[in-house]
């Protein structure tokens, strides 16, 4: 019967999560990237563009631990944030406002990612 319960804990923990498929994708080379300066990540937007749709659900704690700390976190309405990644170098390598392409995770007030949008900075 414990071991029934076990199970039963554990299966509804990691239901509750969506762990997107990572395969093809260095995270940790991502992660390592700060700011995109290094061009690690530049390397892998084709991965995430073909991805993106595998990100969407997964949670903010989640994304976190795969892409690292953002390097520009934004609260918006309701709760909600966004989570901005740079995914090459620009301006802001030299602690500047930067055009640079970046990808923006929202999240909504429970912690889902529901949009992913790729764009040039940081959205407004």
């Amino acid at each position: 019967m414990k071991y029934l319960l076990f199970v039963l804990s554990v299966f509804l923990i990691t239901a509750c999560t969506h762990q997107p498929d990572l395969t093809g994708f260095d995270a940790e080379a991502f992660k390592q990237d700060h700011g995109g300066c290094n061009g690690q990540r530049a390397k892998q937007i084709a991965w995430l563009k073909a991805h993106k749709m595998e990100l969407r659900g997964t949670t903010s704690n989640n994304m976190e631990d795969i892409l690292g700390k953002p390097d520009i976190q934004q609260l918006a309405d309701r709760n909600q944030e966004y989570y901005i990644y740079f995914l090459e170098p620009g301006p802001h390598c030299n602690q500047k406002a930067s055009q640079a392409k970046s990808i923006a995770f929202r999240f909504s007030a429970m912690g889902i990612a529901t949009e992913i949008t790729f764009q040039d900075g940081i959205p407004l």
